[in-house]
């Protein structure tokens, strides 16, 4: 559906484009340092991401670009075989969320618990401040890593407390002005008007300041290859689809809209997929950034289209200045996207939520910081479900009376399903029950194949005993899943409908 604009649209959408790319310079490059990339492709990934995600995407207004949840996974395979096979698992990484996507697997995401959630941002948050403090070490001359000291360590000290003090400090004066882009330029200019000795991005790499051009990924095309990249690009892929999913429920949540779970992990897919043939690094949503959109209500597609034509323009005509930028302000940068990241109202939680949810936070928090964030997620899904299945299995309850033709009739109370399946055959007593034995399901449910083997196996016990057993008052989904045991039920439908989520949702 094409998008329609007013001036003050226009103006709004424009202004905050621009603001969101100055911010996402210093964020983007450092991002790069976490995952020792070079920095041009952390900037190219930027403007790749926010490009195609604000045309393709399904919820104009969120902006995506190379990102902690991301670099993380990088580092390893960066370090151990090198940027081109970070390229391409960048592609097969979009390529997973496509077939993501065309599988309309995304509106699942929804079902992530928020202890799940909070335990994941908490764990990425520090990941990224853990991997800052490899800026503090420093090599000796014979080439020996060691931990700074002295005057050194001060000065490093200083500057990363003079960028965290102005992007702390600023809005408090005005929000015009990035803080993050402040709180780098402040502590660059310092550094530059007093010749203080550190170092700069410019000693560590050099920005091209060109267009980016194709480059197909230069490795080995073999299931070597595949066998050595596929592991990081899945893990990459649900890393990326994750926290772009939960920024979008975020942002849905915000607006009081509804955005479009499949056609923005498409998009994903086709921004990481485009990034890895053109040597940028891809990426996913910032929460940080989106929420800024959203603040600012620049919720349509040339926000973000915005961003990308500012970013490209930064990196041809700026990129002097950039490698001019002090390695401390981008580690005051990061601290304070670790700050803003962890959610600290969670440690309020303890003692007042149940035992269960904080152990499953930290659980996933600490898998995330020790394993990886797709394997902490899905064990905090995992568990999670496993502890409501286990809960929901309690709340089972069976009432039995005769009616005045002397039938026992049971009346169920709760859900059906593989937990309660083994409680609800021990309810039961066929050799001490009448001819004729009525359950009422009216206030119950039926939902898998374990409940339908119970109700088969007790069926059976009660027509050994020359029995009838009838079920009574079963909703249609319910009805759906009893085919084995239709010849033998009384039905009376009088219960509501009940729906899953339809992938017309997204």
């Amino acid at each position: 559906m094409r998008e329609s604009y007013t001036f003050s649209e226009v103006k709004t959408n424009v202004l905050s484009g621009l603001l969101i790319a100055l911010a996402l310079v210093p964020e983007a490059i450092a991002f790069s340092f976490v995952a020792h990339v070079p920095l041009i492709s952390g900037l190219y990934g930027a403007f790749f991401m926010v490009l195609i995600t604000s045309v393709l995407g399904g919820r104009p207004g969120m902006v995506s670009a190379f990102s902690g949840a991301t670099a993380v996974v990088m580092t390893a395979l960066m370090l151990r075989y090198g940027i081109d096979y970070v390229f391409a698992a960048v592609v097969l990484m979009g390529i997973i969320q496509i077939i993501f996507s065309l599988a309309k697997l995304s509106k699942y995401v929804r079902i992530i618990p928020r202890q799940v959630n909070l335990g994941f941002i908490n764990g990425l948050a520090v990941v990224i401040f853990l991997a800052q403090i490899d800026h503090f070490k420093v090599l000796t001359p014979s080439g020996v890593e060691q931990w700074m000291h002295g005057m050194q360590l001060v000065i490093m000290l200083g500057l990363v407390a003079l960028t965290m003090s102005v992007i702390y400090l600023l809005p408090l004066l005005t929000k015009a002005i990035p803080a993050t882009l402040a709180g780098a330029l402040v502590t660059t200019f310092v550094v530059i008007l007093f010749h203080i000795p550190t170092t700069t991005v410019g000693d560590i790499a050099h920005l091209a300041g060109n267009l980016p051009s194709f480059h197909i990924p230069d490795v080995p095309f073999s299931w070597h290859t595949l066998i050595i990249v596929a592991p990081y690009s899945f893990i990459l892929a649900a890393n990326a689809l994750i926290e772009t999913l939960l920024t979008l429920n975020l942002i849905d949540e915000m607006t009081d809209t509804r955005g479009k779970p499949n056609k923005e992990s498409m998009a994903q897919g086709i921004g990481n997929l485009v990034s890895g043939f053109f040597g940028a690094t891809g990426g996913c949503a910032l929460l940080g950034e989106s929420i800024i959109n959203v603040t600012n209500n620049a919720l349509k597609r040339l926000s973000g289209v915005t961003t990308a034509i500012a970013l490209m323009a930064i990196i041809l005509f700026a990129s002097h200045w950039i490698e001019q930028v002090p390695i401390a302000a981008l580690v005051g940068v990061m601290f304070v996207v670790v700050e803003k990241t962890f959610e600290w109202s969670s440690l309020r939680f303890f003692g007042k939520l149940p035992a269960a949810d904080v152990v499953i936070g930290i659980l996933v928090a600490a898998m995330t910081i020790f394993v990886n964030i797709t394997l902490a997620v899905v064990t905090g899904v995992i568990l999670s479900a496993l502890l409501f299945a286990w809960e929901h299995a309690k709340h089972m309850t069976i009432k039995a009376h005769d009616d005045d033709q002397g039938r026992r009739i049971y009346e169920v109370e709760g859900t059906l399903f593989f937990a309660s399946a083994h409680q609800f055959s021990e309810l039961f007593s066929p050799k001490n029950d009448p001819e004729n034995v009525i359950i009422d399901f009216k206030k119950a449910r039926i939902i898998d194949h374990s409940a339908i083997e119970a109700i088969n196996s007790l069926v059976e016990r009660y027509e050994r005993r020359g029995k009838r057993l009838q079920l009574r008052h079963l909703c249609k989904d319910c009805l759906e899943l009893l085919n084995n045991a239709k010849d033998i039920c009384a039905f009376d439908i009088d219960d509501p409908n009940y729906h899953i989520a339809d992938n017309k949702l997204s």
